[in-house]
């Protein structure tokens, strides 16, 4: 298996993990998905911009999107898309984003970071309520920050 797979299979079964055990709610894989697929969308317009000698994606926006937990869909288009792959110090930086995110999350299974964790999302859900009333989109957002008991 490619290990760009093994990466992201890897992440998967610790967000599944995270949340059944009550670590992390259900938001933290929904935002991963939803930042790999912009990510894995600005390599493809970078990758059509080289080949068509139009302005490109900066290498800043690609690395912030790894960053912000795009990182999964980046190494899939990396690899997919054979974009980004031969510049090493590219490459250098891409990985350090991908150590800086993992970090971040490992930091969040840490007594201080669930702790905050939990103060972040019960103000977000309070802002959301206050902002927007009870509705159905708020009512799914707030079952989406919610953490699940654990057994």
């Amino acid at each position: 298996m490619k290990t760009f797979y093994c990466s992201t299979l890897l992440l998967f079964i610790g967000l599944v993990y995270s949340y059944w055990f009550g670590y992390t709610p259900a938001l933290l894989g929904l935002i991963y998905l939803l930042a790999s697929l912009v990510a894995y969308y600005l390599y493809a317009k970078d990758k059509k911009a080289a080949i068509n000698g139009m302005w490109r994606v900066p290498e800043n926006t690609l690395h912030l999107s790894a960053l912000f937990g795009g990182w999964p869909g980046a190494m899939v288009a990396q690899q997919r898309l054979r974009h980004k792959t031969k510049k090493m110090s590219f490459r250098l930086m891409f990985y350090i984003t991908f150590l800086i995110n993992i970090g971040f999350v490992f930091w969040l299974h840490t007594p201080d970071g669930s702790t905050q964790l939990h103060i972040y999302l019960y103000r977000f859900e309070y802002f959301l309520v206050d902002l927007f009333g009870s509705n159905e989109v708020v009512t799914m957002l707030l079952v989406l920050t919610k953490f699940h008991s654990a057994l």
